[in-house]
């Protein structure tokens, strides 16, 4: 019997990298339209496409041109859209009423998509930021975020977007005990079937700024943080242990944001739970590459391509990313 060096030169690596029908044949992981879910903003109004200048390519669009933005994100492979508002400053209140109102904008743009596009799927995001005079997730009493007191108001929110017809409520506040809040209460209103997708390991990121600006919560927030809720981004045990709790009191899916910063968090949330595993490039990280493309420093097609493909290798079972559409396009 011959001896077998498992070394160089018996194993080339490089044999099977040499072509792209043999690199695409052996490639370990993929990405597909029906992996990403693309956000949409929302504003009230009529034919209205309102630019956001730190998210280039992105627009709050009102509830006619959001239905044929749905259209085409089903045409090209997309399953999913979430949706984000932009709310007037005149309807914030402190305790963020707007957003249990059961005709709001969301409520509505719920509603239009399940009228005109029914066959994809709705997300509400569930969190009282675009709603409050302050900014923040939750509701301020005496000088701090009240967990409890705002779990009351999210469960109202939930099973308000349930009502309108969403098939998925996300919770992104990062309120202790309020997915199992969520699922008791929407239960108790006959939405057994409505899909929780917890934002469970959500974490306290300077890369949020641009999506401020596109629901106008950044001049509210000023210059306070969310520190006291979202999470320190020196930690990742703490992660598993938040989304351990978030699967025992009921959620279907859960997401790690952001997603780039934050792959490793994603692969041993994979590696743990058997849940599906979501993850989420947010606006900074979408914008960054946008902004190195336009002064020519990168090719942003290929960095974006590249890094959507690094988070479902880390684990994810699916993106959000604004730049679902224009990704989709190019890889149906």
């Amino acid at each position: 019997m011959t001896n077998f060096n498992p070394a160089f030169p018996n194993i080339r690596l490089r044999r099977t990298r040499m072509n792209e029908w043999s690199r695409k044949l052996l490639a370990e992981n993929h990405l597909r339209a029906s992996d990403l879910i693309l956000p949409i903003f929302i504003q009230e109004g009529t034919n209205i496409k309102t630019p956001i200048e730190s998210l280039p390519d992105v627009y709050r669009v009102t509830l006619d041109i959001l239905v044929e933005q749905v259209k085409e994100a089903r045409d090209f492979g997309i399953r999913a859209v979430s949706l984000f508002p932009y709310i007037e400053p005149s309807l914030k209140s402190p305790y963020g009423d707007e957003g249990l109102f059961n005709e709001n904008l969301v409520c509505r743009a719920i509603a239009a998509i399940k009228e005109n596009v029914p066959d994809i799927g709705v997300i509400a995001d569930i969190a009282l930021d675009p709603y409050t005079t302050h900014g923040q997730d939750g509701i301020i009493e005496n000088g701090k975020i009240d967990n409890d007191l705002t779990i009351k108001q999210l469960c109202k929110q939930a099973l308000v977007m349930a009502q309108a017809g969403c098939d998925i409520v996300a919770p992104s506040d990062m309120m202790d005990g309020r997915v199992g809040a969520i699922r008791k209460n929407l239960e108790r209103h006959s939405f057994a079937d409505t899909i929780i997708l917890s934002y469970s390991a959500k974490y306290s990121s300077s890369m949020y700024a641009p999506f401020r600006d596109a629901v106008g919560s950044k001049a509210q927030l000023g210059k306070a943080d969310k520190s006291s809720y979202q999470m320190d981004c020196a930690n990742s045990i703490e992660a598993m242990r938040e989304i351990e709790l978030d699967i025992a009191e009921g959620a279907d899916i859960v997401m790690v944001k952001p997603a780039i910063s934050y792959l490793d968090i994603i692969s041993k949330a994979s590696s743990n739970f058997t849940v599906p595993i979501f993850a989420y490039q947010v606006s900074g990280e979408y914008s960054m590459i946008k902004a190195a493309h336009e002064r020519g420093f990168i090719d942003g097609d290929a960095v974006m391509l590249e890094q959507l493909l690094a988070i479902k290798r880390a684990g994810a079972r699916a993106i959000f990313t604004y730049a679902a559409l224009e990704v989709a396009k190019k890889i149906i």
